[in-house]
């Protein structure tokens, strides 16, 4: 018998069907959107919506401190973008840097817990007490000990993105059919063998799952330690704008941050489109 260790194809299986990274179907159903009237529909309902906020806020003489019309959100966000933009560094570099944290912590916490047993009875409760516990009321304690720069928020991006990774990857990594990890076993594969060329492939799609999740939570987290304390970062501009009732400009942060949300989405569904497109 060789003592080679077989491959397990990732390909697609007869039925084309794709492993998505969500339910949400029309973003996540393999052939996607392709003909000009599903597009053309999209966009008619945008403007549709867009415009009817606009024509009733402006029809009833609604405020602009209450709630501005579109239009005056999209001056606002191009206006005051040179004034933005350093903001958004600010926050982007945070977000990366927490995540980056976070995500690696999560993935070996993951690895360690599902090869040892023994070890998840004693990080559980620890990562139970992170999920339950929200980021935000830690802050203000991290502020007091670390100051009012990058380093409170960078931790409080890892705490709330890494229990996410780490659940999500342990998950993936324990839905593994029994009959290959055997199969491998017969082949004389060792635990570390099966976890490289079995467990961690198979595991990809929950991974990605995990790492956007994470990542949201941390673009979350960021944004509200900038608004508990400090003078930079999108965060401190919503509290600015809110303060000082500019809610044109508070709105064009607002959109910056949604978009900022879609875009970590459609990032990790391309990843995943790309290398875990396989039937689970």
């Amino acid at each position: 018998m060789s003592d080679a260790i077989p491959e397990f194809s990732k390909s697609k299986s007869g039925d084309g069907q794709e492993v998505s990274l969500t339910n949400l179907s029309a973003f996540a159903s393999g052939p996607g959107i392709k003909s000009g009237k599903e597009v053309a529909a999209i966009i008619a309902v945008a403007v549709v919506i867009i415009g009817g906020i606009e024509l009733a806020l402006r029809l009833f003489h609604v405020p602009l401190y209450i709630m501005p019309p579109p239009s005056s959100i999209v001056y606002a966000l191009f206006d005051e973008f040179p004034l933005i933009a350093p903001h958004l560094g600010y926050t982007l570099v945070e977000l990366v840097s927490g995540f980056a944290i976070g995500a690696v912590v999560g993935l070996v916490l993951a690895a360690v817990i599902t090869q040892f047993p023994f070890a998840e009875k004693i990080v559980a409760p620890y990562i139970l007490l992170l999920v339950t516990t929200p980021m935000l009321a830690l802050v203000p304690l991290l502020i007091l000990r670390f100051g009012f720069g990058y380093t409170p928020r960078i931790i409080a991006v890892a705490l709330a993105a890494g229990p996410m990774v780490m659940i999500n990857a342990a998950t993936g990594f324990r839905r593994v059919d029994s009959a290959k990890i055997a199969l491998a076993r017969s082949y004389g594969a060792s635990t570390l063998q099966i976890f490289w060329k079995i467990r961690a492939p198979m595991a990809l799609p929950m991974i990605l799952v995990g790492l956007m999740i994470g990542a949201i939570f941390g673009l979350l987290t960021a944004v509200g330690a900038e608004m508990v304390g400090g003078g930079f970062g999108l965060g401190n501009r919503l509290t600015t704008y809110s303060s000082m009732i500019q809610m044109p400009q508070f709105f064009a942060v607002v959109l910056i941050l949604s978009t900022l949300g879609i875009l970590i989405y459609v990032l990790f569904f391309l990843i995943g489109k790309k290398w875990a497109s396989w039937e689970a």
